[in-house]
């Protein structure tokens, strides 16, 4: 079986979630579409360069435009992740570098592209549970600050004890919203902070690596690790569609 397949197993627990969703079923022809999709967000080759084996690229595309449109990937990444065991939660940013082919979409908005030195980027807000397994996730402009999305993380994810970031979410105001949500902030203090008392639970703060290793798993994915969609819906469907990926094996035995 090619690497890029999903095994019987998985794809039949896949089958059982897109059933629960009430918006997409179990029909053969969605497996091979699910398959082709699959290959380019591995490959992150350009739709119209699909093996011929998945069928037309244009009929993948449109299925994938259409499922993306009703939110469908998000909505059983969600289902996933459920029961995701909580009591600590990870919250982290990262760039994707911008692909030349995601400009010239035919919208208003800025589609979650921003502009720096670096050139046009995309930021991935990403919170994950005690097992490094992703429970929700925000996209923006490369340039934005991980404190702006901080407290929409925290409010998406389900309930924790302890709210672990790094030293880019050093706000005051941000831990006051944490501890109103009954969790326990850790995050350490910059050097230029005034503030008397300062400790942080190391020891907690040590697994903070939980969510780069997140990072990591999900830019094993060529269409994530850079970005080729043109609209933010569908970039956020490929990123959704990858943390499904990564949440299959716990419901499969």
């Amino acid at each position: 079986m090619p690497r890029t397949m999903l095994s019987k197993p998985l794809w039949n627990t896949l089958a059982v979630f897109m059933q629960q969703s009430g918006l997409i079923y179990h029909k053969e022809e969605h497996c091979l579409t699910f398959e082709g999709i699959l290959y380019r967000m591995r490959t992150g080759c350009p739709w119209r360069d699909l093996p011929p084996e998945f069928g037309k690229w244009n009929t993948v595309f449109r299925r994938f435009n259409e499922w993306a449109k009703k939110d469908i990937f998000n909505l059983i990444f969600k289902l996933l992740s459920e029961y995701s065991d909580t009591e600590w939660l990870f919250i982290d940013g990262s760039i994707v570098r911008v692909h030349q082919h995601s400009a010239g979409a035919a919208s208003k908005e800025n589609e979650s592209i921003g502009k720096s030195r670096g050139g046009r980027s995309t930021k991935i807000h990403l919170a994950v549970d005690n097992d490094g397994l992703p429970v929700h996730f925000e996209l923006s402009g490369g340039q934005t600050h991980d404190i702006v999305h901080a407290e929409s993380l925290v409010s998406q994810s389900p309930p924790s004890d302890f709210v672990i970031a790094d030293k880019g979410y050093d706000s005051e105001a941000f831990r006051l919203t944490v501890k109103q949500q009954g969790a326990t902030p850790v995050i350490p203090y910059k050097k230029n902070c005034r503030k008397a008392d300062k400790r942080v639970d190391k020891c907690l703060y040590r697994y903070r690596h939980l969510v780069e290793n997140a990072f990591a798993r999900i830019k094993h994915f060529r269409a994530i690790a850079t970005r080729y969609d043109k609209l933010e819906r569908n970039y956020a469907s490929m990123l959704a569609l990858g943390f499904i990926i990564i949440w299959l094996p716990m419901w499969t035995e």
